[in-house]
């Protein structure tokens, strides 16, 4: 099983739309993506480890496939359109990871 990652950065003062992204966006590439997807979550970022830390990331989100070939044949048709929906939400530039889950 692998998980793709998306990071937002925290930068102070950058805007980011947790409820768009929570029930527009993320539904929207659940339904593109279809049934490859095994699994989402989002987590809204709110300190740093330190104490009085800032957050590292502003929001993350995660989505489970099978493999990274269903991912890659779920995603190719629908990159174009999931990526430009990301300006209604925050003009963070998204890093993005893929992994294998172990656990």
């Amino acid at each position: 099983m692998i998980r793709v990652n998306v990071f937002y950065p925290y930068t102070p003062g950058a805007k980011f739309d947790m409820a768009y992204y929570v029930n527009e966006h993320i539904p929207m590439v659940q339904k593109k993506l279809g049934s490859a997807v095994k699994g989402v979550t989002v987590d809204q970022g709110f300190s740093g480890g330190a104490p009085g830390a800032p957050m590292t990331y502003i929001a993350m989100g995660h989505i489970l496939f099978d493999s990274l070939e269903a991912f890659k044949a779920s995603f190719g048709a629908h990159a174009a359109e999931i990526n430009a929906d990301i300006p209604n939400y925050t003009a963070i530039v998204p890093i993005f990871q893929i992994s294998e889950v172990k656990l």
